[in-house]
Formats: C-alpha cells, structure tokens, sequence
C-alpha cells in the first residue's frame, strides 16, 4: 500500500504540473504557484483541522515552519523554471536535491560513481537542444534552486511528520502560503484573484499538493528511507513522460538518456546509503 500510494503521488503531481502550465497566460508562473499554494492550504485546512491540534502544535512549532517555508519557496522556483524549460528536465535537475540528501546519508567510495554519473547528465542537460533551441539558462537555475529546497523540504518533512503527523502537511501549506502570497502580488499582481482561473487552480492544487503531499507523508512514515528515496527516483521519467503526452514537450534522444542518468544516479545513492558499512569503514 505505502508504494502505491508514492507512486500515485507522484503520478499526481507531474500532471498537476503539466495542467498548471495552462495558467501561465493568465496569472503567470508565480502566480500560479501562489494559487496552488493558497488553495492547496485551504483545502488540507478544512480537512485536517490543524487548530484542534494547536497546542501540541506550538510545542514543536519551528520544525514545520522550516518545511512549510522549504515547501513554498520549492513550489515557487520549480513553476518559475518549467515556464522557460521543458517539465521532464526541469523535474531531473530538481532532483539533484534529493540526489544530494542521498549521498550525504553515505561517505562511501562508491558514491562517487553516482556524483559523476549525475553531473554528466546535468551538463547533458543544460547542453543537449530542446525542440531545436538551448535550454534557457535561467529556468536551469531556478530548477537546481528549486532541487536545494527540494532537499531541506525532505529533511524538514522527515522531522515534522515524526512530530505532528498529517497535521504538518496543512501547517506547513499554510506557511508556504504566507511565504508564496507576498511574492506572487509582487510578479503577478491581482491576477491571482482571477475568478476565471480558479477551476483550473483548483484543480492544480488537489493534483499537486492536496493529494501528493498527503500521500507522500503516510508513504514516508511505513516505508524505509531507502526504498522511499530509490522509488522517489522514478519522478524525473513520470516528469518527461507527463511532458511528452499532455504538453507535447519533444525532448532530445540525449536530453533522455540524461534524465535516466541523473534518476539512476539517485537510486544509487540511496541504495548506497542503506547499505550497512563494513567494518573497515566509518560509522
């Protein structure tokens, strides 16, 4: 079940993203973001009723700002790239942040196979032609930006589902919105209000925050961290099939065999941390 549910998580968010980019001509990217996040904490807010909790909220409070904030600056960064470059490249480079909370759960040899493999397929990337053009170099910035929040989100995430459950879910949406709603009038103005967007905001925020990051939390509490993060390393293939059929994104033969380089990389650090060291190496 905990497998199934990540797989469908995943499965959500990469369409959830593919239908977002359908709001960029009228709230933009950033404004886009900001919708998803504010409906996404409503929706987790009426379900969850984090105020029935609030003491045993406070108690632990710092936590599930970090994710919360991690969350909304991830969200915002990763939507700012797939609007200058293509979904399934913008989720692989993301995925160096996960790649990096891999390898620094490991110091063994072996990883060093995995840095190298990742990196060739960055450069790969971020050379490879998109469609007959170059990648715009900024969206590859803002999606290695959005890889780095991607990472302390796991690391946060872990710490504030151990201490709050589901409830960190919608506390930390809540804080991502208040990080996401300043940002947003600042690039989009009150474009974010557009009634006409809000079914299809809507239905951004349920496939992908509502639903995924639900699922994500129940899967992260039943699964080890390994087979969690070695499943997780699907995502940038989902990402590019996700592109290829919804969005009709048409990637390079090379820009493919780097996106399976640097999700292979990832499987393998994971894999490589879970392994338990050898008597002759560090504990």
């Amino acid at each position: 079940m905990p497998v199934t549910l990540l797989m469908g998580a995943m499965v959500s968010i990469q369409c959830g993203a593919a239908l977002a980019k359908g709001l960029f001509p009228l709230v933009g990217a950033v404004g886009t973001a900001t919708m998803r996040i504010i409906l996404a904490a409503a929706i987790l807010a009426l379900i969850l009723r984090p105020w029935e909790k609030a003491a045993s909220i406070r108690a632990n409070i710092r936590s599930v700002i970090l994710y919360g904030l991690c969350l909304g600056l991830m969200n915002i960064s990763f939507y700012a790239a797939i609007d200058r470059i293509p979904l399934g490249v913008a989720v692989a480079l993301e995925f160096t942040g996960p790649l990096g909370v891999a390898i620094l759960s490991s110091r063994r040899p072996v990883d060093l196979i995995w840095v190298a493999l990742a990196t060739l397929g960055i450069v790969a990337l971020a050379r490879a032609p998109s469609s007959g053009e170059s990648l715009d170099l900024y969206g590859v910035v803002l999606a290695l930006l959005a890889g780095l929040f991607w990472g302390l989100y796991i690391i946060s995430g872990e710490r504030a589902s151990r201490e709050h459950g589901q409830q960190a879910v919608a506390i930390g949406m809540i804080v991502a919105a208040l990080v996401a709603l300043p940002i947003g009038l600042s690039q989009s103005g009150t474009a974010i209000f557009n009634m006409a967007a809000l079914p299809l905001a809507l239905a951004v925020a349920l496939l992908s925050s509502a639903l995924p990051y639900s699922l994500e939390l129940v899967a992260l509490r039943q699964l080890p961290r390994a087979t969690f993060g070695i499943l997780m390393s699907l995502e940038p293939l989902i990402a590019t099939l996700a592109g290829y059929l919804l969005l009709r994104e048409h990637l390079a033969p090379l820009q493919w065999g780097a996106i399976a380089a640097i999700a292979t990389a990832s499987a393998g650090a994971v894999w490589s941390a879970a392994q338990p060291p050898k008597l002759s190496e560090p504990l």
